[in-house]
């Protein structure tokens, strides 16, 4: 018979002949599987020094890709834009790469006649009701409310009557006068929508709108298209030529690509936040003047070329 003492040492037995056979188990496996997770580290080691080489080695590569693009406009750019009186306006979302811009417009020899930055409160879609009645009680003999759009849209009057006093006037009608500028400029500036980074001096015959990438917010469908507003009332007015920063997404290059009206005679760059867009962006406002042409440049969807070509 099998009493309790027997099924003690049976089970005993069994756990012992079990933790000898992990020992041996892993003191025969130790050895290999040790090397191969040493092997594997020191391949993800080198693998990991290989990456941030790369990474480095393409930093580099991007700095002296600017380092030859601000060269080169030093070459290309002087004289193209002499004489030429050119506006900057800038939104919110190309503020960053705003000075760029300006700088190259500046190298080509251009007048700028003032930067113009308008800000989130402009584009916000709460305040469209403030600004149908800022743009009504802004508006000057000169240049009157009733010459503005009545569709209830506060942007677009608001964008419209800026550009009345910002650009040129077409032929046979009476220029703005400096005091009504001022004054119109100051109701705008005094209320919290723009800032003039630049004092403005006079009217311009184009202007260079900066914008970036597209708003994400919960507003950002009305957003986009308030900017959307903004270019197309300057583009009525004058010359326009959009710096941005990308192509996709909705944002105001996109936009203007995607519209055959709009891209007839607005000029996009969709890589205005590099020394090399903001060359190619005076270089397409040369083409504006000069020929009357706009065209869509950059790396980003839908470009015709990297820049435009521009006659000897």
């Amino acid at each position: 018979m099998i009493n309790f003492r027997y099924h003690v040492v049976s089970l005993t037995a069994v756990f012992l002949a079990l933790a000898i056979g992990l020992v041996v188990g892993t003191a025969a496996l130790n050895g290999p599987v040790a090397d191969s997770l040493k092997e594997n580290v020191n391949a993800l080691r080198k693998d990991n020094q290989q990456m941030r080489q790369s990474v480095n080695n393409m930093q580099k590569e991007l700095e002296l890709e600017e380092d030859f693009a601000a060269q080169l406009a030093q070459v290309v750019l002087p004289g193209k834009l002499t004489g030429k009186r050119v506006l900057v306006l800038s939104l919110p979302t190309g503020r960053d790469h705003t000075e760029g811009v300006l700088k190259m417009l500046e190298l080509a020899g251009a007048d700028v006649t003032g930067r113009v930055d308008l800000q989130d409160k402009f584009i916000n879609p709460d305040n469209n009701t403030n600004l149908m009645e800022l743009a009504v009680t802004a508006a000057r003999p000169t240049a009157p409310a009733s010459a503005l759009p009545g569709n209830g849209n506060g942007v677009e009057t608001s964008s419209a009557l800026l550009a009345s006093v910002l650009l040129d006037r077409a032929q046979g009608t009476p220029a703005v006068t400096d005091a009504d500028r001022r004054a119109v400029l100051n109701s705008y500036s005094n209320n919290g929508y723009l800032t003039t980074e630049q004092k403005v001096t006079g009217s311009a015959e184009a202007v260079v709108l900066v914008s970036g990438q597209p708003y994400v917010d919960k507003d950002s469908a009305k957003k986009d298209e308030s900017v959307v507003k903004v270019a197309e009332q300057f583009d009525r007015t004058g010359s326009i030529v959009v710096g941005g920063n990308g192509s996709a997404g909705g944002n105001l290059v996109a936009i203007v690509r995607g519209d055959p009206v709009l891209a007839q005679t607005i000029s996009t760059v969709d890589n205005a936040n590099t020394v090399q867009g903001q060359l190619v962006t005076s270089l397409a406002l040369v083409q504006q003047l000069t020929e009357k042409k706009a065209g869509q440049y950059g790396v980003g969807d839908n470009a015709a070329s990297l820049l435009p070509r521009l006659p000897q």
